[in-house]
């Protein structure tokens, strides 16, 4: 499961079993993602938690950098038996509105920020999956 999460919202992709395509799965409010990844790893089994970490292209950190690093304490915390990886999300973002111009959405939907973070979340995890083979 990749996970970008924002100061407001956060996007969340999954794979298939056999972990050859990711998809996107939703997009909540930061607020929740705890409770959602409790409700979440109930119904369905999670290996790997990725995280976006934010950096600049210098490899500083960005205003977004920290509330990653909470968030990712926070989901060692309460699930201790899923590992969790950081993985660089930079130009994530980027990359999810030029696939939407790409797939020919209208431009009311590629301002829509919760499809943004959800395909910036696809994103991670398929870039991911392609890195380990």
């Amino acid at each position: 499961m990749a996970i970008d999460y924002g100061g407001k919202r956060t996007g969340i992709a999954v794979t298939d079993p056999l972990q050859i395509i990711a998809t996107g799965l939703t997009t909540i409010a930061s607020e929740d993602l705890i409770p959602f990844l409790k409700k979440y790893t109930k119904e369905e089994n999670v290996e790997l938690y990725i995280v976006g970490l934010p950096k600049n292209w210098d490899e500083s950190d960005t205003h977004g950098t920290a509330l990653a690093r909470k968030a990712i304490e926070k989901i060692k915390k309460e699930f201790p038996n899923i590992p969790v990886k950081d993985v660089d999300e930079r130009y994530t973002s980027k990359m999810a509105k030029d696939a939407m111009l790409q797939m020919g959405m209208k431009k009311k939907d590629r301002r829509d920020k919760k499809i943004v973070d959800e395909i910036a979340a696809t994103i991670i995890l398929q870039e991911y999956m392609q890195s380990i083979g």
